[in-house]
Order: C-alpha cells, then sequence, then structure tokens
C-alpha cells in the first residue's frame, strides 16, 4: 500500500499529505512515529509536531528521558515528566513515550504499528536504515527558532546582568574606598 511520501525525502514545508487508501484492502489509520527532547516547548516544535501529524492519522512520539540525554551530553531545563506532559498536552500528538537509546527504533516503529519514521531535515539520512520497516521523511525546521538559539538568548541575558552587576559592585567598592579615606 502507498501512502504517497517519497522514503528517504526532506517533504517541503507545510506540504499537507493526503491519505491514499487501497480500496481493497482493510482500512487503517496511518501512524507517524518522530522522536525529540522538546526542551522549551516552542513555536518551532508545535509547527514540527503539526506538519507532522498532517503526514497521517495518529502521531506518536518518542521523548527523551533525562538519562538519555545525559548519556549524549545534555541537559534539559525541563524534567522528562514535565516535557512529557507538555508535550501530550499539544493537541497534534496522540501518543508519547520515553526515549530511552538510540537502539529502540526499530522495536517501537513495531510496537506502534508507525508507518512513517519523520524527524527535522537536520537528521537527514542519519535513520535511512530504518526504511526497511517504514517510510522515512524528513521535514524542514521551522527558520529562526530553536531551542539551542533559545538557551542562547537566555545565557546571553544571565551573562549581560551579571556584568551590570559587576559593574555596579566596583562602583560600590570604589565609593566606600573613598569614604573610608576621608
Amino acid at each position: 500500500m502507498s501512502w504517497g511520501i517519497a522514503p528517504n525525502r526532506v517533504v517541503q514545508k507545510n506540504e499537507a499529505r493526503s491519505i491514499n487508501i487501497d480500496t481493497n484492502s482493510e482500512e487503517r489509520m496511518k501512524t507517524i512515529i518522530t522522536y525529540g527532547t522538546f526542551d522549551l516547548f516552542h513555536v518551532g516544535h508545535i509547527r514540527l509536531l503539526k506538519r507532522l501529524r498532517a503526514l497521517g492519522d495518529r502521531l506518536v512520539v518518542g521523548v527523551s528521558t533525562d538519562e538519555f540525554n545525559a548519556s549524549k551530553g545534555k541537559a534539559s531545563f525541563f524534567s522528562y515528566e514535565e516535557r512529557e506532559e507538555i508535550v501530550s498536552s499539544c493537541r497534534y500528538v496522540d501518543e508519547v513515550f520515553p526515549e530511552s537509546n538510540w537502539e529502540q527504533k526499530k522495536h517501537d516503529i513495531g510496537k506502534f504499528g508507525a508507518d512513517v519514521f519523520a524527524m527535522g531535515a537536520d537528521w537527514e539520512g542519519e535513520f535511512d536504515f530504518l526504511s526497511d520497516c517504514c517510510e522515512v521523511c524528513y521535514l524542514p525546521r521551522t527558520e529562526n527558532i530553536s531551542t539551542t538559539s533559545i538557551k542562547k538568548l537566555l545565557s546571553d541575558i544571565k551573562k549581560s546582568e551579571l556584568d551590570h552587576i559587576e559593574e555596579s559592585l566596583h562602583s560600590v567598592i570604589e565609593i566606600v574606598k573613598a569614604l573610608s579615606q576621608r
């Protein structure tokens, strides 16, 4: 049965997919599976999940556990439980499950009956080996937004505030020195 998605290609931004159901076979839901950390949930996440959901009838999302993130050298602002609750609350998502390691993807595709494995285009080619289990596609990221850029902006704000505090402390020290010399 063909779903009209070319395997192993980047789907164009906002490209909607219609479901082609073979009239000779039993109708069934088309399941899309994806994975991510989903830290500092933002509009880029929403837009990606919306486009993923448009590829089928059901979207299941693996959210990286804190332990898995640590093994990748990453730390999330929100805990797994908080990120799982946030992603579960998104209207485009039907089910959330923990992503604990890289190797579980083939098992998850079978467990959830996934027809399509989809990720952001920044992962293009990394999961082509899954094409023997289901179709694989990569969607473009939302331009000008990412968790990394948000974290950088937040760290820059923090740094500028610290610089301001340091300058203020130097000024206070100079005033105290001047007063003590009187």
